[in-house]
């Protein structure tokens, strides 16, 4: 039987069409080609006012470089863009090296970031909006669990809290319960679930792994497209000499912004894993309409395709 209920709540609702939604993208891109795949659709989103970028997860000077040299490609120099946490936040570091900057010298990109900014950074711009900000973490949740452990009014004042990260519905899948972001620090990932926003979204990898599309195709895509797609695509290069396919998890995230109706939903409590080494980083997921988090448990894959390549051209 299927998570979803057979009658599945309505999505959350999102923005009107002609709403503008001001955006903080927490990410570790660099490593999976999805992260820069995500940050060109928040540039090409006509209906995104992306506020600022924050790095997290090893070599976060690299993965600041990447991100602006996807900004500059648009004109976009001006996003702030900031160096958040490295290591996990107990359990040392998980993600050192940020392999796509091997592709940097092809594109324009401000070389000097000062580190560890993100977390006050990312304090300062939520208090000065207070109730406007939509953050989205695609990557391990450092920044934000420091972030929340450091000013407990935060979750309050933000608009909506979107994570790509979890595995909620392991009976759909092979392989366990375990997703990379929630492993590679499952205490900030903890913090983040316990300590978030009332609606908190969580994005797994039950709904993002029906949204592939294989190498071949995406460099097609990419390649017409240009714009911010264009230094993505030098950097998927280097993704592709070990994958032969694109795993769109994070641009899904990226999307459920806008159209929170390209998945469905179901209410319930998200609890992290964190007893023993063996299991840390599990999530489980109890569904209930007291629950405070919602996570997608399912996709309409080829609406969402339409979507991006839509907003981003291909």
């Amino acid at each position: 039987m299927h998570p979803c209920r057979p009658d599945p709540p309505r999505a959350p609702k999102g923005p009107t069409v002609s709403e503008t939604v001001p955006v903080i993208l927490d990410t570790d891109i660099g490593s999976d080609i999805d992260d820069a795949v995500a940050l060109a659709y928040l540039l090409c989103q006509p209906r995104c006012e992306l506020v600022g970028v924050t790095c997290v997860s090893g070599n976060t000077l690299d993965r600041a470089r990447l991100a602006d040299a996807v900004c500059r490609a648009v004109g976009r120099g001006d996003v702030p863009i900031h160096r958040g946490a490295e290591p996990s936040l107990l359990r040392g570091m998980k993600q050192p090296h940020a392999p796509q900057a091997e592709a940097l010298g092809r594109w324009e990109h401000r070389a000097d970031f000062p580190p560890a900014t993100a977390v006050e950074w990312l304090r300062q711009a939520i208090r000065a909006r207070p109730g406007e900000i939509t953050l989205l973490s695609i990557g391990p949740t450092s920044n934000v669990g420091l972030l929340f452990a450091i000013d407990p009014e935060i979750p309050a004042l933000v608009k909506d809290y979107v994570l790509m990260g979890g595995r909620y519905f392991p009976g759909d899948m092979p392989g366990g319960w375990s997703e990379w972001n929630i492993l590679c620090d499952p205490e900030a990932a903890a913090i983040a679930f316990d300590r978030g926003p009332d609606g908190l979204r969580g994005v797994g990898l039950d709904v993002t792994c029906q949204c592939r599309r294989c190498a071949e195709e995406v460099r097609g895509r990419f390649g017409r497209a240009g714009g911010a797609l264009a230094p993505v695509l030098d950097f998927a290069e280097v993704w592709f000499r070990h994958a032969d396919v694109v795993t769109f998890h994070d641009p899904l995230a990226a999307a459920c912004l806008f159209e929170p109706d390209l998945c469905r939903w179901q209410r319930g409590t998200v609890r992290v894993e964190l007893r023993s080494d063996l299991t840390a980083g599990l999530t489980h997921f109890q569904p209930g309409d007291d629950g405070r988090h919602q996570t997608a448990c399912g996709v309409d894959a080829e609406r969402f395709f339409a979507h991006y390549f839509a907003v981003t051209g291909g």
